[in-house]
Parts: C-alpha cells; sequence; structure tokens
C-alpha cells in the first residue's frame, strides 16, 4: 500500500507539470523551486570551476533554479519558444509509467490471472517511460541535425517497441527472468550513451550541454542502483519479512526510478533553455 501512495503521488507530481505546462500562463516555476530550490542551492546543485588567464574562479549555481526563473517555464502559448511537444512525450511517458505501477500494485494480488497481467502491465510502463524519456534531449539537442534526430528517435523507438513485446510474453513474468528484465530495461536507459556523446561533441563549448549531461549521468546512476536492488532482492533476502512493509527492495527500487525521472527532467529543462535561448 506504501508503494501504491508512492507511485500515485510521483504521477500527481509529473501530472501537475503536465497541467502547468498547458496552461496559459505555462508556470513550472513553483514545481522546479520546490524540488530543486530557486532562492538557495537547492537539492541538484552544479558546482563548476571556470578558469582565465587572470585567476581561477570557484562558482557554486543552481542551474534548475536558474531555469525556474527563465521565460520558457512561463512564458504564453503565443510567445516564441522552443517545440513544447518533446517535453510533453516526457511527461506523458512518466505519469504512464506511474499510472501503471500504481494500478498494478493495487489490483495485481486479485488473483494469479490478475498477478501475472497487471505485473506484465508494469513492466511496459518502465519501458515505455524509458522511450519516452529520450524524445526530448534528443529532440533539442539535434534540432539542427534533423538526420541524426529522426535516426536516433526511430531506432529507440524500435527497440522499446521490441522490449515491450518481449516483456509482455507470458513466459517471461515468472521471477525466473528477473535479471533478464532488468538487463533489458539497463540496456534501454544505455542506449542514450550513444545520443549523449554525440550531442556533447557537436555541442562541446555549450556549458549547458555539459551540464545537462552530468544529470543525465546522475540519472543513469539512479537507475543501475534501483535495478541492483531489484536483482538481489536487498535487504528482504538477508532478513526474509522484516521489510514486508517497509524497506523492501521493491519499494527502494521505485525510489530510486522516481529520483531518476527526476534527474532526467532537470537535464531537459536545461536543454530546453539553452535550445530557446539560441539564435533562430
Amino acid at each position: 500500500m506504501l508503494i501504491f501512495y508512492r507511485h500515485f503521488l510521483g504521477f500527481m507530481i509529473f501530472m501537475g507539470m503536465m497541467v502547468m505546462s498547458l496552461t496559459e500562463k505555462m508556470s513550472i516555476e513553483n514545481v522546479i523551486a520546490t524540488l530543486f530550490g530557486e532562492r538557495s542551492d537547492g537539492w541538484l546543485t552544479s558546482k563548476t570551476i571556470y578558469r582565465s588567464n587572470a585567476s581561477n574562479a570557484f562558482f557554486t549555481d543552481s542551474y534548475v533554479g536558474q531555469i525556474a526563473r527563465s521565460p520558457i517555464v512561463h512564458a504564453s502559448k503565443d510567445s516564441d519558444s522552443v517545440p513544447l511537444w518533446p517535453w510533453l512525450v516526457f511527461l506523458v511517458g512518466a505519469m504512464t509509467c506511474l499510472i501503471f505501477s500504481t494500478v498494478s500494485h493495487l489490483f495485481a494480488c486479485h488473483s494469479q490471472r490478475f498477478y501475472y497481467f497487471f505485473w506484465r502491465l508494469d513492466y511496459t510502463g518502465i519501458a515505455l517511460m524509458i522511450i519516452c524519456s529520450f524524445f526530448a534531449p534528443i529532440y533539442y539537442a539535434f534540432s539542427d541535425h534533423p538526420y541524426w534526430r529522426f535516426c536516433y528517435l526511430s531506432s529507440i523507438t524500435l527497440v522499446g517497441f521490441l522490449v515491450v513485446l518481449t516483456l509482455l510474453t507470458p513466459a517471461l513474468s515468472s521471477s525466473h527472468f528477473r535479471s533478464l528484465r532488468a538487463g533489458l530495461f539497463l540496456f534501454m536507459g544505455f542506449l542514450g550513451v550513444i545520443p549523449a556523446t554525440h550531442a556533447v561533441i557537436l555541442h562541446w563549448d555549450q556549458h549547458q550541454i555539459r551540464v545537462s549531461l552530468v544529470y543525465e549521468i546522475v540519472m543513469g546512476f539512479l537507475y543501475g542502483i534501483g535495478a541492483f536492488f531489484y536483482v538481489t532482492r536487498i535487504p528482504e533476502r538477508w532478513k526474509p519479512g522484516a521489510f514486508d512493509i517497509v524497506g523492501h527492495s521493491h519499494q527502494i527500487f521505485h525510489v530510486f526510478v522516481v529520483a531518476a525521472a527526476l534527474a532526467h527532467c532537470a537535464a531537459t529543462l536545461i536543454i530546453m533553455e539553452w535550445r530557446r535561448c539560441l539564435p533562430a
């Protein structure tokens, strides 16, 4: 039940972002300020060394806080800004994952038939969120390179579609294939290394791209740590029954999944702001 409420809370967070993104004033400022800090260093703070011929300066700044104050997060629909639909694709993917997981944890205990159906639904939601996570950063980073953009997005979508078909196979729903499912999720996630490396090479002189890469690396680590708990079933394997209500590996896994999605959210907002500020 705790997982149900946690997933539903995550769904409401992303739903709030969606609603504010589609309103007339599109103010995501309050959400960003709450999650990452607008007037302080916030949770996600980047420390960067700026070197010059005269001296070395060490600055601490909250880049997500800067984005919260940026025109892109409270611009009107008629304003000159980057296309919003890739950002909405990410939000829809995150909400789909969280609502699928919420429903699965609520109804999977009904019967054996429901158990296997809803857990396959849960796995499908995770795969969809990973696919949708690629759209915004790739679209904005490769806006000037449409062929590469099409190549990366179509390839990742095709791989994601095949992974979803694999996860929907009833034979792979048992616990014997737990490691395989985790491996598929990690494989999909680390497919982003190729376009991320390409984007950094193309835009190495752009500071925002390097900062967003740091957030994406954080996202990868969070997904990896979550998958580790999912596969190893730590800590309940050490003391069976002691973590059935709080502290179960599946709960820890989903905490890291939501944290990874928020890190990706920060990276995407930085890239959106960078693209908006570029000359037409």
